[in-house]
């Protein structure tokens, strides 16, 4: 149940902050890597009950904060879970590499459509959002892949 209020709750706050705060996007998009992160742990806890998660965690965002941010994340959000969703579905790979693909195909189509959506066209912005989803599986991908290297291989 952690996983699941800690991506709700981060939803929301980054919703939260983007509408109270739109000259700080650098900061948010920074922070977004971490929902990406959750998003996966929910996945992987949950299996397709993490769309109800993602669903609860909009409609929150769409009473408390801008409906127009509110808006912009539900788009950009409901696009790369549907790509997340497939990468999860469809392959047989290892979890660490599931995360770290289904990042690298759905990252760069959520930054685009929420920025795009919100008439953010900063690169700084842009490539800071990209960089902080891509590092933060990175590093949970790395972890993995070294947890994975020390567990017995079973006979």
């Amino acid at each position: 149940m952690l996983w699941l209020a800690a991506y709700i709750g981060s939803i929301l706050a980054i919703n939260y902050a983007f509408s109270l705060f739109p000259h700080l996007d650098l900061v948010w998009s920074c922070w977004a890597g971490l929902i990406f992160i959750l998003r996966d742990m929910v996945q992987v806890r949950f299996g397709h009950w993490a769309l109800a998660a993602m669903l609860g965690g909009t409609v929150l965002s769409y009473l408390l904060t801008d409906p127009f941010v509110a808006t912009a994340s539900v788009v950009a959000f409901a696009v790369s879970e549907i790509i997340d969703w497939a990468v999860f579905t469809i392959t047989r790979r290892p979890l660490r590499d599931r995360l770290w693909i289904s990042a690298a195909l759905s990252v760069p189509v959520d930054t685009a459509i929420f920025f795009g959506m919100l008439d953010v066209w900063d690169p700084t912005v842009w490539a800071a959002s990209f960089a902080s989803k891509l590092l933060g599986v990175s590093v949970v991908w790395l972890l993995m892949r070294t947890r994975d290297g020390r567990m017995p291989v079973a006979a």
